[in-house]
């Protein structure tokens, strides 16, 4: 087992580049490989997430080729992907396997989806149920709810469906399916999770009618997305989250993200530490790839504690690991609540993060949908030992603990950062110059 140790800095100074998001570079790919043409992708995030993505659909015989962080894909169409002659190794990346789930649903091939031991403990009735609905061919360990998954591709039928859950994941793999049909698909309910998938798919020349409570997809008279998308990936909102907390809780600190990526709903972070108290600023406002983009600014700030819950968590589901640290170091109590599918993540991240947090010298209650954090008033954790449960996320947030931690933080397995995040912890020795 591998370790970092860390130790406070005085100061943080800097401007960071933020890789493309993990959310759009999966999609990137999965999307133009059905697409009818060429696409050009860059800022590609190079994570080992998104490497599995690519793995996948290159086994689907779609020509990708990859240079670093540029990527070109040759679409196929549905029809065009071919039956793998091995299981599909989908890693560590519940994305990859869920929305390629959804979209061999649809086609006329034999696949297997499997992935690691996390992935393969993680639940899969949530796509696995609505996908049967539609007449999906789809079955794995524990009556589907487990990877490996086994789906013979069908054409399956329209209807309609009520989301439980807020769930980009689950949406999209329901609208990959759909793609594929006989009829169009109109999902209501929990629609409320990020909208990649939409805005990718109305850009390249879907038909989806989309209102406040619900979504319609007509699917194409031919089984191709029309229009291939070239686009540069915009930073990866969940990632800068990271440096945007560090700056915040840091007594000497002014740190700018470059190119971050603002869809509304993926910015309940930021909303966060507004009501916080921490001081923001965003400039240079754009649009790349149908996304909305800007550059961040956060500078140290006096924290108060706040209620995270209801419609908030779907925008900030994957940063809650790091809101927790500045939660710690505000002043006040902070409640998370709503937020129980933090317990099917890599970890169950209310657990692992209330253990962390109390290792750190943090008053943490964990409750079944969250946690309830007593902050200590500023930069006062305490250095210890802490592990990252080979969880990417919290290796990180633990890093970003350490910068205001007294004594040194050791951390286990700092490596599983670049699931999400290649380069941060070069980037983690340079902001303090």
């Amino acid at each position: 087992m591998s370790h970092v140790k860390l130790t406070a800095r005085a100061r943080l100074r800097g401007t960071v580049d933020i890789p493309g998001d993990k959310s759009i570079s999966h999609r990137a790919v999965i999307f133009n490989a059905v697409a009818e043409g060429s696409a050009r992708i860059t800022n590609f995030l190079t994570g080992a997430d998104c490497l599995s993505t690519i793995a996948c659909v290159r086994a689907l015989g779609v020509d990708v080729v990859q240079e670093g962080s540029e990527v070109h894909v040759r679409g196929v169409g549905l029809r065009g992907l071919r039956e793998p002659a091995d299981v599909l190794d989908c890693g560590n990346s519940g994305t990859t396997l869920r929305l390629l789930a959804g979209l061999l649903a649809g086609t006329s091939i034999f696949t297997v989806l499997t992935g690691d031991a996390s992935l393969r403990s993680r639940p899969q009735q949530r796509i696995v149920a609505p996908m049967r609905a539609l007449g999906a061919q789809i079955d794995g360990r524990q009556s589907g709810d487990r990877a490996p998954l086994a789906i013979r591709g069908s054409s399956l039928r329209g209807g309609s469906y009520q989301l439980p859950v807020a769930s980009a994941q689950v949406k999209s793999a329901l609208l990959l399916a759909a793609l594929g049909g006989s009829g169009s698909l109109t999902l209501g309910g929990r629609i409320d999770s990020r909208d990649h998938t939409e805005r990718m798919l109305s850009a390249m020349g879907i038909d989806l009618q989309i209102g406040p409570d619900q979504i319609t997809l007509y699917p194409p008279t031919h089984p191709v997305l029309p229009y291939p998308l070239s686009l540069r990936v915009p930073g990866d909102p969940s990632s800068a989250a990271f440096w945007w907390v560090a700056a915040a809780i840091h007594p000497d600190a002014e740190l700018t993200t470059i190119g971050v990526c603002l869809n509304p709903t993926r910015t309940g972070a930021l909303d966060v530490l507004h009501a916080m108290g921490a001081e923001i600023t965003i400039t240079n406002q754009r649009s790349e790839g149908s996304e909305p983009v800007g550059d961040v600014t956060v500078r140290s700030s006096h924290l108060r504690g706040t209620v995270i819950g209801g419609t908030l968590i779907p925008r900030l589901i994957d940063e809650i690991p790091i809101l927790a640290v500045a939660a710690a170091c505000a002043e006040g109590t902070t409640v998370v609540r709503d937020a129980q599918e933090l317990r099917a993540k890599e970890t169950d991240r209310i657990a692992t993060v209330s253990a962390g947090l109390t290792a750190l010298g943090v008053e943490v209650e964990p409750t079944n949908d969250g946690m309830i954090l007593t902050g200590l008033g500023g930069p006062a954790l305490h250095g210890t030992a802490l592990q990252s449960h080979h969880d990417h996320r919290l290796a990180m947030a633990w890093a970003v603990a350490s910068l205001v931690a007294s004594g040194e933080t050791t951390i286990a397995d700092p490596e599983s950062a670049a699931v999400s995040y290649p380069g941060f912890w070069e980037i983690l020795q340079h902001i303090h110059n």
